[in-house]
């Protein structure tokens, strides 16, 4: 195995105390912010991991032979994971309601209620909203997280499909479809009637459980295996999801959800996914 250490800034006598714990015989620099440990000794990984926390590190083993050609869909959740806001709390934000619609966001994150209920309770107390409130979230509030774009470019010139599934809002998928050049999107489509948000929800949701299939769907159709999808995400909602990748990467994510991804990032952007894709 080798080991990914990765953090805004790596003072070269921690880099090497860290590869003397994991008995490293080689540092590779992959980037300015990510070092490959060689041939690191897996047993050591309590020990790694807690020697990375205490210096606001990142670290992930991966196997010498992984290559980033191995792989054949990256699936991002998009509220704060693809981007850095949750748009539904934006959106009240615009009512004077963000901190009621912020507090169940936090609890679906946390899964303490179940996503469904939780959106349809949002998205009830956005009736009224005009849709221009919209657009305007679009415009001045979303921006996309650090590393995006790295990562996404990186992806597309392997040959990686790209899926955007989120528990959001067509309104925002739409948009970042062409704008990033992603693959595939799905996500909610919110009702709107002369001009304004009626606080209901067309169709199907999408909860955890469609985001599930939804990254079968499209393996399937991409003739891939388990072992050839990434999952990105950061909330309990996208949990079922990430199961079903073959490496799943929890970024900034809650508690829940660091422990049950193959990787966490919390130090470094999007862009620290490359590196533990491989070479």
């Amino acid at each position: 195995m080798n080991l990914i250490a990765q953090g805004k800034d790596i003072p070269t006598p921690t880099l090497k105390q860290l590869a003397r714990l994991t008995s490293a015989t080689a540092i590779e620099a992959v980037s300015p912010t990510a070092f490959r440990l060689i041939a690191a000794d897996e047993s050591q990984r309590a020990e790694a991991a807690a020697f990375c926390e205490t210096h606001a590190l990142d670290c992930g083993w991966v196997p010498a032979e992984r290559r980033i050609a191995d792989f054949g869909l990256l699936v991002m959740d998009m509220d704060s994971t693809l981007i850095t806001i949750e748009c539904i709390d934006e959106i009240a934000d615009m009512q004077g309601l963000k901190p009621q619609v912020s507090a169940i966001t936090e609890a679906t994150m946390r899964g303490e209620i179940d996503f469904a209920e939780s959106l349809r309770r949002r998205v009830s107390l956005l009736a009224g909203l005009d849709q221009s409130a919209l657009q305007r979230v679009y415009d001045e509030r979303l921006q996309l997280s650090p590393g995006a774009e790295t990562l996404l470019a990186t992806a597309q010139a392997a040959g990686i499909k790209t899926l955007l599934v989120s528990g959001g809002f067509t309104f925002f998928t739409e948009r970042l479809k062409p704008r990033l050049g992603l693959d595939y999107t799905a996500a909610n489509t919110l009702e709107i009637a002369d001009g304004k948000l009626t606080g209901r929800v067309l169709g199907d949701i999408v909860d955890a459980q469609g985001k599930a299939d939804w990254l079968n769907r499209m393996r399937t159709e991409l003739n891939l295996t388990h072992a050839q999808v990434v999952a990105l995400g950061d909330g309990a909602n996208d949990l079922k999801m990430m199961a079903e990748a073959g490496v799943s990467i929890a970024y900034r994510a809650k508690p829940v959800v660091r422990a049950q991804a193959s990787h966490a990032l919390n130090q470094v952007g999007l862009d620290g996914v490359i590196p533990l894709l491989g070479r």
